[in-house]
This record gives C-alpha cells, structure tokens and sequence, in this order.
C-alpha cells in the first residue's frame, strides 16, 4: 500500500514533498509467466512490461539481497492518478523495492543510512517524492556528498490539501526541458529565502506565512509560461478564495492548493469554519475559464508512509500479532 506525494511545494524544487492520502495498492506473487495487470486510474496508460517502475524497484531490491529475481505477476490497483504530477513513478518505485525486498527475504539498515531512501532515491534521481512515500508526512530531502538524506518537518493540525488534477497527462521530461540551464543570483536568492520561510512556518505552525514562503522563481514560472498557463491563474484564485497558499505539484500538472482549519471528520463541522470548498471553486472556476478539464480532489496529508499490509506466510504468530494481522 503506497501514497501519493506532491513535490517540490513551491521553491523547495527537488527537495521538499509531501505525502497524499492517496493510494494504490500494489500486489507481487511469484508466477509461472511474467505479468502486470492494473486496474483503476492510469490503468491503460501505464507500461504493462519490464520498464514498468514497480519491476524496476524489484529488481533493485533482488540486487541488494544479491539473489535472482524470480519470475513474478504484478497486480496495481491504482488510486494515484498517473503521470498528474502526484508521484506515480515513486509509488511505483517503492512498492517495487519493498516487494522484492519481502519476496527475497532481505531487510535493509535504516538508522543511519536509509538504506531503502538510497535505493528509491537513486533510482528517482532525486527524494522529494519518494522520501514521503517511503516515510510518510512532509519530508525534506538533500543529498550531503555521500547519500541521501531526508528528514521530517512538521505537518500542521487541520491541514487539508485541494487538489485539481487536469484530463491531461504531465511528461515529466518535457517539464525539466523548459527549465533555464542558468539561474541567475537574484533567483536563487529569492528561492532560498522562500524555502526558509516556507519551512520556518511549517516549523512554526504560522499558516499565514505559507502563501510567501510557497513562492517560486526557478521552475514554476518556466511552466507556467511554456506548459501550464492556467497555473498562476488558479494559484492567485486559490489565495484568494482562503488558501494559504497554493503551488505546481511536482512536474504538473496538478495544482495544489493548501487550506486550514479542518477539525475532526469534516462531514461534522460547520463548513464556514474551513475554506476548503471556497477555494475548490475558485480552482474550478479557473480551469473552465482556461478550458482545462479535471477533477478537484480535498483530501489530506498521509502521515505515515509505504507499508506491507498482506504476506503469505504470514508475520502474526500465535504469540505476536502485528498491526492488521499481517
């Protein structure tokens, strides 16, 4: 079972995400012919062969066990929309390697070197998505000369993400070729302010500060202007409309707009006391005056990450039982 994630959150490119309560559930069992099958969102588009991610994440985890990999069947139910800019790939990833690492019976260190965040991230290039689908939350990611490194930030009580996930499909190579090779002095500080304000804020709890600190300069504009035009558009209608603040999720092309004051099952608090509706409309409003088609998604951050929820033969021992019984 593996969440969704939003990377980047504004200026923190390839370095800050968080994860969605959104998730596929993915199922590996040795067979006699190799085989993906796939239900649910992206079903059809997702590569039914060995470039699949989840084979890949597989494979790298036979490789750190250094045994064979054995002839599998991949089943996904996915719930992550794919290629949306909501970390499909990641998911991909870390279903794969956790799979793989369960099927070869291998465990791998994690204080002290995130054995399975170096596997992920060397795979993905970069932590911001898979750091919070291997750990849950929102997760800050660098790389200190000899490996990927990640840690926790705070997720703020009442927290709710309102998400408009466009018809069409984000290529995430086409999103980095508009990228300037050079980014000048003045950008890269204005960035690096903005992601300390962005952190400090959610350090702090102070949401009134998230709308600065999701400012960016390095790539946010470049696909605004050659991919995604409704982008500022529906970012300045959700501020507006009570959002803290709004942003590009990953590589788009998803817009992620962040609200507060959710408490407790929404369904029992008086919806005047959030503006998660508010600002779903104006995101709405926005994409059919740019005649984008999608879907508008409230849902919140997953706090806790990737996790195992079947095996056969079993963990649960008459003696020791485990969370579901797995």
């Amino acid at each position: 079972k593996v969440p969704a994630s939003s990377a980047n959150m504004g200026p923190g490119y390839d370095t800050i995400g968080i994860a969605v309560d959104l998730w596929s559930d993915i199922t590996v069992t040795r067979a006699e012919k190799f085989e993906i099958t796939a239900e649910g969102l992206g079903a059809d588009e997702m590569p039914k062969d060995e470039t699949n991610y989840m084979v890949t994440g597989v494979v790298a985890a036979f490789e750190a066990a250094n045994k064979p990999v054995p002839i599998l069947k991949y089943h996904v139910v996915s719930r992550i929309p794919y290629a949306r800019g909501l970390g499909s790939s990641s998911a991909a990833i870390v279903a794969g390697i956790i799979a793989g690492l369960v099927l070869a019976g291998h465990r791998l260190p994690c204080w002290g070197s995130e054995a399975l965040l170096q596997i992920a991230a060397g795979i993905e290039g970069h932590p911001d998505n898979v750091a919070p689908v291997i750990y849950g939350g929102i997760q800050i990611g660098i790389h200190n000369g000899t490996r990927w490194v990640t840690e926790r930030a705070p997720t703020p009580p009442g927290l709710q993400l309102v998400t408009f996930i466009p018809d069409f499909i984000g290529k995430t190579s086409d999103a980095r070729n508009v990228l300037e090779p050079m980014v000048s002095r003045q950008d890269a500080a204005h960035n690096i302010g903005r992601v300390a304000f962005l952190v400090l804020a959610l350090c702090q709890g102070n949401l009134d500060n998230l709308s600065s600190g999701a400012e960016d300069r390095m790539h946010q504009p470049q696909r605004a202007k050659h991919l995604y035009p409704y982008l500022y558009p529906m970012i300045e209608a959700a501020e507006s409309a009570g959002a803290c603040c709004a942003y590009l999720s990953g590589a788009g092309p998803t817009v992620m707009a962040l609200t507060s004051g959710a408490s407790g099952d929404i369904f029992t608090q008086r919806e005047k006391e959030r503006t998660d509706s508010a600002v779903a409309r104006a995101m709405i409003q926005v994409a059919e005056a740019n005649g984008i088609k999608g879907k508008l998604l409230v849902t919140q951050a997953a706090y806790e990450g990737a996790r195992v929820t079947k095996v056969i033969p079993p963990f649960s021992s008459d003696n020791i039982t485990y969370r579901d019984n797995i």
